[in-house]
């Protein structure tokens, strides 16, 4: 434990915290950043690469490099975002400090902050945001434009001043935020804002931010109006038409005191219909984490039927699902046996389950049908006996009734659409 310990540095950081970082990152995997080194390359010199880290952080000669820019599809959605993906050695470094400052800045964090925190997840923010819904007629679904690209770094520095004095955390955080971006053509961009959404430090820096840009703002301004925040994704819960549009107008100015912009285009106000709400207007569904939240036929505990304003996966999560499956190409994987293939799709079906299944889960029925669809697809052209559609079936239901926890998904779906 002794070489563990720091000594006779500028900056007291430990070789233990250093090691604990690697550990994080390597679980975390993720891609190289402009140097191209691998996680494999790094682990390979290991102990010289970590010892570097630690002595140049301590020491306080750590610079960071640029951060490579990688367009990748946005979670819950149709479209893309870039990330910026730094180093695996500035990616150690960050953890060490973002460890360091959720310390301190966690405990003073609102309850209804859920994105990338211990404890928490979307779904919690989602199942709270369900049940106000059924409490609250009108709901604010706030989008706040390209809120990782814009954010004002004089107030996040101003933030992190505010729950720490080692000088260390501040001075890399500075660098950090500072550090330009490397595109794909190897263009090199200098940035005098926003903090690039995929390195370690970011969703801290963001959190402290948003804790005093919207939650601290809205506890103090509007301590009666709950809301749910992961990240930059707010969904805000009224009692009234009149009050929603005083609340968003509020807003709207706070955000513009803070650098930040609403999105004109996806802020908007909703009206949470179902059997009860009957009135007409203008927006009645919002999504939030890949959620659509709308009125939806369901049935009671004695089996009556009603409207309720429920939550399932949105369209666009179910697109962007469909997409991967298609890319799959599982009925032309005839070179592969059943576990193989089951061994492949499981792992990320089972997640998609437990994630979108969690309320109302019907919603994910026909995406899962279109899975047995290719994997019949897929039996017709590796056995030549079961090229007719009726002795496909057969083999199938076999299938189904020797191993129905086979594959993930026959939990929930085991049946194969009419139409395939």
């Amino acid at each position: 434990m002794s070489e563990l310990r720091s000594s006779g540095k500028s900056f007291e950081i430990t070789k233990l915290e250093v090691w604990l970082a690697w550990e994080k990152v390597k679980a975390n995997k993720g891609a190289s950043g402009v140097d191209e080194v691998t996680l494999e390359a790094f682990e390979a010199d290991l102990r010289s690469n970590l010892y570097r880290i630690w002595n140049r952080m301590s020491s306080g000669s750590y610079f960071p490099s640029p951060v490579k820019a990688v367009e990748i599809p946005k979670p819950h959605a149709v479209g893309t975002r870039v990330l910026g993906v730094p180093t695996i050695g500035d990616r150690v470094a960050q953890t060490v400090v973002a460890a360091r400052l959720e310390k301190l800045v966690e405990p003073v964090f609102h309850p209804d902050s859920y994105g990338y925190r211990p404890g928490r997840s979307p779904r919690d923010a989602v199942g709270t945001c369900r049940k106000r819904c059924w409490k609250y007629d009108w709901a604010i679904d706030l989008d706040v434009q390209k809120f990782f690209d814009t954010v004002p770094w004089e107030l996040i520095v101003k933030a992190v001043q505010h729950h720490t004095d080692l000088p260390w955390v501040l001075l890399y955080v500075k660098r950090w935020l500072a550090a330009p971006i490397q595109h794909p053509d190897g263009a090199v961009v200098q940035r005098d804002r926003g903090t690039p959404q995929g390195s370690a430090i970011s969703p801290v820096l963001a959190n402290l931010f948003m804790h005093y840009a919207f939650d601290v703002w809205m506890v103090r301004e509007f301590p009666a109006i709950p809301f749910e925040r992961f990240a930059d994704d707010v969904i805000v819960h009224c009692t009234s038409q009149a009050q929603a549009r005083l609340v968003l107008a509020a807003i709207d100015e706070r955000m513009h005191q803070v650098g930040l912009r609403l999105h004109p285009d996806k802020t908007r106000i909703v009206y949470c219909q179902d059997g009860k709400r009957r009135g007409r207007y203008e927006h009645t569904s919002f999504v939030f984490l890949g959620f659509e939240f709308r009125a939806r036929r369901a049935r009671n505990r004695n089996g009556k039927s009603f409207s309720g304003f429920l939550t399932a996966i949105s369209k666009q999560a179910t697109a962007k699902l469909s997409a991967e499956v298609r890319s799959w190409r599982l009925h032309r994987c005839t070179g592969s046996t059943d576990t193989e293939l089951a061994r492949r799709i499981n792992p990320k079906v089972r997640g998609w389950m437990q994630y979108y299944g969690v309320f109302y889960r019907s919603a994910m029925y026909p995406l899962l049908t279109r899975i047995n669809a290719y994997l019949v697809r897929w039996l017709r052209k590796k056995y030549k006996r079961l090229r007719s559609k009726k002795k496909a079936l057969q083999c199938w239901q076999r299938m189904v009734a020797q191993r129905p926890r086979f594959l993930a998904h026959w939990a929930w779906v085991s049946w194969v659409p009419r139409v395939w």
